[in-house]
């Protein structure tokens, strides 16, 4: 996957050692980026210790939130897939001691489906 599948809405992995190095300031001592995925501008980190969603903010992107989630706070997760006149497809991450969930689109592709293999991987170990 390329640039233009980034444009287009589809996760396309990350280079490790990019996210790594971007994210010093974030990662604690003993955590590792073990799979990153980047949709658009914002990203979806998987850490051994943590969820870590990326969302770059505003016209240059400057502005950054960092949502972090421990495994041990998602309750369950979905997946929508896109439909034949549907373009989007939608992961859901759900946390305890919360009503709405996390809601990520995707283009119809099966992009969603290797993010959806990693959150699985991670929250079920």
């Amino acid at each position: 996957m390329g640039i233009l599948d980034g444009l287009m809405g589809n996760a396309s992995e990350a280079d490790l050692n990019a996210v790594a190095k971007d994210l010093e300031q974030i990662v604690t001592e003993g955590e590792r980026v073990e799979k990153a995925f980047k949709i658009i501008r914002d990203m979806i980190v998987f850490t051994n210790k943590r969820l870590i969603l990326i969302d770059k903010q505003g016209m240059t992107g400057k502005k950054v939130e960092y949502h972090s989630v421990p495994y041990r706070s998602i309750t369950h997760y979905s997946v929508e897939t896109a439909g034949t006149f549907d373009m989007d497809a939608e992961l859901k991450i759900y946390i305890s001691s919360t009503a709405q969930p996390i809601s990520k689109q995707f283009r119809k592709d099966n992009s969603i489906f290797d993010v959806q293999r990693a959150l699985a991987t991670y929250v079920n170990a």
